[in-house]
């Protein structure tokens, strides 16, 4: 995705109030948590069943895209509730994972999702990207603390935790569940496909920081730091993953995927044919066992992102940047694309976490 234009639609969420709740039993809040592997405390979004007597907000709500509806800081539903961890695309927030996290939440989820440092909205450098390892070490970080802390210990259901990943946020959730990565096999994939989102954001030499475009380094995944790639970033703790669109999909050694032992849902956004080889996963996803594969006819990658608002595509024109992320020429509506893909979570989740 280009990240300049994902700056434009996503670094502007915000909280705003709002009088009518598509989803009227969810809360939302924001906590912090400690990450000694970033050395700093990391900002976490967190929905939840809640039936609490409260004002609705908008989450994620900006001049591009719509948010959704949940009750800020609002009591959370008593009991035990299964934990679904998010990671969100590069260049991307998590909430702009809202829409499916509000879903999951008024299902009676908790639901967690950070913005990744270094591939995140407004901090995004293509050194970061295939950082991978940061990521997977992120959400084990948020499972540790929701565990662990007594606010949140009473209500999590420490034994039934889940993951879902969109894009590199699919790659993290893969090697959250046993998936290992081949750096070889990765720069072979760019050294073919030089023209993927992905190999072009290696390849030239920008990145933001602090919301501002700054010279990057350009990255030769061949010289990249091949043992932290490689590594096992597998986190026993999660037992159920839906993977959407997940980046590196040429990449995964496939004797890593067969020995999954996670329940696993694969969904790809597009019509047979023209899924782009960045993310086609129907291959990856017979390499593990028992797992499910889908596709979403009349998507494309973007369909994943929340919905536009009527005039978004002249708001991203006006600013210059050519991705056509609301542009839906030839596609179905986004909203019944995110039914779609919603009946497939949420049935993916609740067969495995309930």
């Amino acid at each position: 995705m280009n990240r300049r234009l994902l700056l434009t639609a996503l670094a502007t969420i915000t909280l705003l109030p709002w009088t009518a709740s598509a989803e009227p039993s969810v809360g939302a809040t924001t906590i912090s948590i400690p990450s000694p592997h970033r050395g700093k405390p990391l900002s976490v979004d967190v929905w939840y069943p809640s039936d609490a007597k409260a004002p609705d907000t908008l989450i994620g709500d900006n001049r591009i895209f719509t948010g959704a509806a949940a009750k800020a800081d609002a009591a959370i539903n008593p009991g035990h509730h299964p934990l679904i961890l998010l990671s969100h695309g590069s260049g991307s927030r998590a909430q702009g994972m809202a829409w499916i996290a509000a879903r999951l939440a008024a299902k009676g989820f908790i639901v967690a999702g950070l913005d990744h440092p270094g591939t995140t909205s407004g901090d995004s450098t293509p050194i970061a990207t295939p950082r991978i390892w940061e990521r997977t070490q992120d959400l084990s970080d948020i499972i540790t603390w929701m565990t662990g802390d007594a606010r949140w210990t009473g209500s999590v259901d420490a034994a039934k935790i889940g993951v879902l990943g969109f894009s590199l946020g699919g790659s993290t959730a893969l090697e959250l569940i046993g998936g290992r990565a081949d750096l070889n096999a990765y720069a072979d994939y760019c050294d073919r496909y030089t023209m993927m989102m992905d190999c072009q954001w290696f390849a030239g030499g920008i990145g933001f920081v602090d919301g501002k475009r700054i010279a990057s380094p350009v990255v030769k995944l061949r010289a990249f730091d091949k043992a932290h790639f490689e590594q096992s970033n597998l986190d026993p703790r999660v037992t159920s993953a839906v993977i959407v669109d997940p980046g590196l999909a040429t990449s995964f050694k496939a004797d890593s995927l067969r020995q999954i032992k996670v329940a696993t849902t694969i969904i790809n956004l597009g019509s047979p044919g023209t899924v782009p080889v960045a993310v086609y996963a129907q291959k990856l996803s017979a390499e593990i066992p028992g797992a499910q594969y889908h596709q979403i006819p009349g998507s494309n990658h973007f369909s994943f992102l929340p919905v536009c608002k009527p005039d978004a595509q002249d708001v991203l024109s006006e600013s210059g940047d050519p991705d056509p992320i609301c542009e839906g020429k030839g596609l179905r509506d986004r909203a019944e694309v995110h039914k779609d893909a919603e009946t497939l979570i949420v049935e993916a989740f609740q067969s495995t976490l309930k």
